[in-house]
């Protein structure tokens, strides 16, 4: 009966800038109630950056010469000791990819630590150790066995404002229908 209950099909196809939302009860700890902005997909497979799970770590505790005390976030399970960012309100970040609507991905980490010292811009930059992958044709195939739901239009407020601890009930609720039903599902359904 349960099965039948998260069977749906995705409207859209995962794209750079969307959002996926592990399906409710994904078997993966890493990726337990999950939201991953996808920072880029094309033939050759997907990274993504997992926005709703925190490290214990700040990072002036991670990376030399900052002062900066942002909390970081675990992007993914690959390569945990890379350093990853988003931003928004910055556009002249030297090598940074424009992904969606003012969200932006790396480029110059010299430029960005100096640009949210000066600007008191803490609230506009994400890091994140670690990042998401697949494979080519694998995140096709996560999302063809209902593994993830995808929101096509990720927008700066759900990425840089919504608490974190919030989001994938949140982006759910956005999403309407049943989806919504979907964000107050228990974790287990047997301590309901």
């Amino acid at each position: 009966m349960e099965d039948l209950l998260f069977k749906y099909k995705n409207d859209y196809p995962p794209s750079s800038g969307c959002l996926l939302i592990s399906e409710p009860h994904l078997p993966d700890v890493n990726f337990e109630r999950s939201v991953i902005y996808l920072c880029e997909h094309n033939e050759k497979g997907s990274f993504g950056l997992v926005l709703n799970k925190h490290s214990n770590y700040k990072l002036n505790e991670l990376v030399a010469n900052t002062s900066l005390g942002l909390p970081v976030g675990i992007g993914g399970p690959v390569e945990n000791n890379t350093l990853h960012f988003l931003y928004r309100n910055n556009p002249s970040i030297e090598n940074s990819i424009n992904i969606g609507t003012n969200i932006f991905w790396g480029g110059n980490y010299e430029q960005i630590i100096e640009w949210a010292n000066l600007n008191n811009s803490k609230k506009d930059v994400l890091f994140f150790m670690g990042y998401s992958g697949w494979s080519e044709g694998q995140l096709e195939e996560e999302i063809d066995r209902n593994s993830w739901i995808v929101f096509p239009d990720a927008s700066e407020q759900l990425v840089f404002d919504t608490r974190k601890n919030n989001l994938w009930k949140e982006v759910l609720k956005e999403m309407g229908g049943r989806f919504s039903v979907f964000a107050n599902y228990p974790s287990d359904p047997r301590l309901n």
